[in-house]
């Protein structure tokens, strides 16, 4: 019971996953959903525009060609993942739309990348984040970055622990006072120099074809690309919206669209706006700053801002720069744990990952991602030098996988549609997926030595472990479904008028899931172990409202159908072979924690009831197999032993 109020002090009161109060008070509208996963994409502006202005060298008059094509890129990739939204509303994004259009392998690819990115999604934030803080502090304080670093995860994972809406709430006005100084700096620092952009166009193509004389168009083409595709951070967290759809308020579709919309539009204005300020302003690199920073003063100074007001509002706008990093880390949690779920919905991993936690989120990944990415930062002692070099890949093959799939849909959809419709469809697929495949072919190849093979290699590896865990599901499965079989024909009795219920008589209460088998298992060898001993047979079953079955009103309608349907089959079965039985079902985020609680009642309405549940026996059992099946019966056994209650485990071997 202590342990009880301690989580609820820190994580606050637990929810009922069926009330629509509740999905309503968590739903995102599209302004938090802006905040909430739009922050990544924006923070990217911290890093992205200055990787590939810088990649330009001396040739800087190329930052107008690249301001220009980051800006319709992001509105590309965005628009083209509204469809996604469109065709998967109940979230999923990149690893459902690759797995449903092209095939479950490349979709554990999709998932496994966008797993790790989340990861790293959460450790470069905060490392770029603490690097930004302690740039403003004495330089004999930087050897607590490390320690700051991990402190900010744990903080972050309490947040979302505590529910999503939460977490965004508190980072609000880091997000909106980032959004305000950036936006205000980048209009006035290009207005200031708006007479000047009339004559940068003509200069541009002027110097352009001057460098294409000096060397070669292709040299030109491979200068441009290169910037271009190293600059590719800068689009990470555009897919955040089509992962959440089942986070967002009704109508989802409408809300995630909005969203991608506000996305878009600041995304697209950072980014292009950021590199358009380096090339009208002549910004140059200086040692120990950012980019942003040497941007940033020189708009200020223009400003009016000198001296100490200078610094003191610098140091302002770069602590919102560092505060966004952070909100940015949080991307990671929101979608993170999504993807997990979806995975785990498939068994690519383990089940606990679709399981909500009392405040419904799922507790399992988020714990998941926050170790993960403290793990991470350990290893690479928060080295943001090192991070971003694994970072830019992973997202990019996700884009690409994600976007091949929404193609092949449109093509194979061709016929039965307006043709100018198909043909807008097809094409802004085909131009997403030309400009993702590129920007991931350059990336690749550009920084495959600078640990770009340790990314692949990483993500290699949990595709690995995914198929390890996907082929014993699949066995577990198949040993089930013979299970099923064998009690498919299984004949009901002749009996039209079966006995009433005996309160006070022996009566066996049996847990039972979905599977018939199972269920079946435990009814008739108790029958054979107990002949004629009890007079009333109770069926009960708890079922988990996981991460799938939140997905909206929709999927818990046909959780709650299901889980009637199969107590029926058991009472119906019972009740036509002359014994009188009935059912309790109760619905919850933690199986074990609702089976206590039922037991309660059933043990008011029935004294002398005995409980019976049947559990999966290995031959090769292991810390493998206890961990993909969470031993339920064991802690279901434990609770009700300390509160008197008998209960007997029958094996189940497969």
């Amino acid at each position: 019971m202590r342990m009880t109020r301690i989580r609820e002090r820190v994580l606050g009161q637990a929810r009922d996953p069926l009330s629509s109060k509740a999905r309503h008070s968590m739903a995102l509208v599209a302004f938090l959903a802006w905040v909430g996963l739009g922050a990544d994409g924006l923070s990217s502006s911290a890093y992205g525009p200055e990787e590939a202005f810088r990649a330009l060298g001396e040739h800087t008059h190329f930052g107008l060609y690249l301001a220009i094509a980051t800006a319709l890129t992001v509105f590309v990739v965005s628009f083209a993942y509204n469809q996604i939204i469109e065709l998967f509303p109940s979230g999923g994004g990149g690893y459902r739309i690759a797995s449903d259009l092209l095939g479950p392998h490349p979709g554990l690819v999709a998932g496994a990348a966008l797993i790790v990115d989340y990861v790293l999604t959460i450790a470069i934030s905060i490392a770029a984040g603490v690097d930004a803080v302690f740039s403003l502090l004495p330089p004999s304080w930087g050897g607590a970055k490390l320690e700051i670093a991990l402190l900010l995860v744990a903080i972050l994972l309490v947040l979302n622990l505590r529910g999503a809406k939460e977490s965004i709430r508190i980072l609000l006005p880091i997000f909106m006072g980032f959004f305000i100084t950036h936006v205000v700096l980048i209009l006035v620092g290009v207005g200031e120099r708006f007479t000047a952009v009339p004559t940068l166009i003509p200069d541009t193509v002027r110097e352009t074809f001057s460098l294409a004389h000096e060397t070669s168009w292709f040299f030109v083409a491979a200068l441009f690309l290169r910037a271009y595709s190293l600059g590719g951070g800068t689009y990470t967290g555009i897919e955040a919206v089509s992962n959440n759809v089942q986070t967002l308020a009704e109508p989802r579709v409408h809300t995630g669209k909005l969203t991608m919309l506000y996305m878009a539009l600041s995304l697209s204005l950072m980014a292009g706006g950021i590199l358009l300020l380096y090339l009208v302003r002549n910004v140059q690199p200086v040692d120990g700053q950012t980019l942003n920073a040497v941007a940033f003063g020189d708009v200020l100074t223009s400003m009016g801002f000198a001296g100490t007001e200078n610094v003191v509002a610098l140091t302002v706008v770069l602590a919102f720069e560092a505060g966004l990093l952070f909100v940015a880390a949080n991307t990671g949690f929101l979608g993170g744990p999504s993807v997990l779920a979806n995975m785990a919905a498939d068994s690519w991993l383990p089940h606990q990952f679709r399981y909500l936690s009392s405040r419904l989120v799922t507790q399992n990944g988020l714990v998941v991602m926050g170790v993960a990415a403290a793990i991470v930062l350990a290893i690479t002692g928060g080295a943001v030098s090192v991070l971003v070099v694994l970072y830019s890949i992973n997202v990019f093959i996700t884009f690409t996988l994600a976007l091949a799939g929404l193609t092949r849909h449109w093509w194979q959809h061709r016929v039965g549609m307006n043709r100018r419709r198909w043909l807008a469809r097809l094409g802004l697929s085909l131009l997403g997926l030309s400009i993702c495949a590129g920007i991931l072919g350059v990336t690749i190849v550009a920084k495959f030595f600078e640990g770009g093979w340790l990314t692949l290699g990483i993500t290699a590896l949990v595709i690995w472990l995914c198929i390890i865990v996907r082929k014993h599901y699949d066995a577990v499965r198949v040993r089930i479904k013979a299970l099923d079989a064998q009690f498919e024909n299984v004949p009901y009795g002749s009996e039209t008028t079966p006995p009433a219920l005996a309160p006070d008589a022996p009566t066996a209460v049996f847990i039972v899931g979905s599977s018939k088998g199972g269920g079946m298992h435990a009814l008739l060898r108790v029958q054979r172990m107990f002949p004629g001993l009890y007079r009333n047979f109770v069926f009960v079953n708890a079922r988990t409202v996981d991460a799938q079955s939140y997905g909206g009103p929709e999927r818990l309608a046909a959780l709650k159908t299901e889980a009637n349907s199969a107590l029926s089959f058991f009472v119906n079965h019972c009740r036509s072979n002359g014994l009188a039985a009935t059912s309790y079902l109760v619905f919850g985020t933690d199986a074990v924690e609702e089976l206590v609680k039922l037991m309660q009642r059933v043990r008011k309405d029935f004294p002398q009831a005995v409980v019976f549940t049947s559990k999966l026996v290995f031959d090769d059992d292991n810390w493998v197999t206890q961990f993909l099946h969470n031993q339920a019966a064991l802690a279901i056994q434990e609770r009700l032993h300390l509160q008197g209650q008998p209960m007997i485990i029958l094996p189940l071997k497969l």
